[in-house]
């Protein structure tokens, strides 16, 4: 490491890894689908209608919060605001070799600390790309559902059986993530206070350390100062 990277590292002893816009749409998107798979739960399982009662209503608040999903995403990319949020998706796109061994031993279960990761390991950009996925699909086949009087019966009846099956497949797909975060405690951490420690990031992201000690060392040589 130069010296002015080797000061800017003195000088800051943990890394901002997630911004408040990037924080709050991550909440406020997982507050969303947990609300959607409790309402959705409800009206498919008989037993839980009884329990909550109004069945109107829960109806009503699925289709509401399901329509109103994209919106934590697209306010967070749509001003300047949305910088990091943007730069974030454009990593989570990037795919690189040590990634694609990465997926290889992890499915031989070799060991995989000595990859040169970047700021997402593989299996947390398959799981941004596949929540998008299920964004858009959800949305699709629940408006067919929902207005249902524009569409045929075969495409009612389609959108009926993927939208239910992928719903189980999400919520199995959730709980993994749940338990996966409070697996690694340091990656859980860093969604609520937006910040790593310089070890976890050097051990979990060293690709990404090195990008934000380039940085913040072309900052310092320009007499900017380390970057919040």
């Amino acid at each position: 490491m130069s010296a002015p990277a080797a000061g800017v590292a003195l000088e800051r002893p943990s890394l901002l890894r997630f911004d408040r816009v990037e924080r709050a749409a991550h909440w406020v998107t997982a507050l969303m689908f947990l609300v959607l798979i409790f309402t959705g739960a409800a009206l498919y399982f008989t037993f839980l209608v009884e329990l909550v009662g109004r069945r109107r209503l829960l109806e009503r608040v699925h289709v509401d919060v399901g329509l109103a999903l994209p919106l934590p995403l697209v306010v967070s990319l749509a001003g300047s605001w949305g910088k990091g949020l943007r730069s974030d998706l454009k990593r989570l796109n990037r795919w690189t070799l040590d990634d694609r061994r990465w997926f290889r031993r992890a499915l031989r279960r070799e060991p995989t600390s000595d990859l040169v990761l970047g700021k997402f390991n593989p299996g947390q950009k398959l799981n941004a790309a596949f929540v998008g996925g299920v964004l858009l699909v959800m949305l699709m086949t629940g408006s067919v559902m929902h207005w249902e009087y524009y569409w045929p019966l075969s495409w009612r009846t389609g959108a009926t059986v993927v939208h239910e099956t992928l719903a189980f497949v999400f919520m199995a797909v959730v709980a993994g993530h749940i338990g996966m975060a409070l697996a690694h405690p340091g990656a859980l951490r860093a969604m609520f206070t937006g910040r790593v420690s310089r070890p976890w990031a050097q051990r979990h992201a060293p690709a990404w350390l090195a990008e934000v000690d380039e940085t913040e060392s072309l900052s310092h040589d320009q007499g900017g100062g380390p970057t919040p």
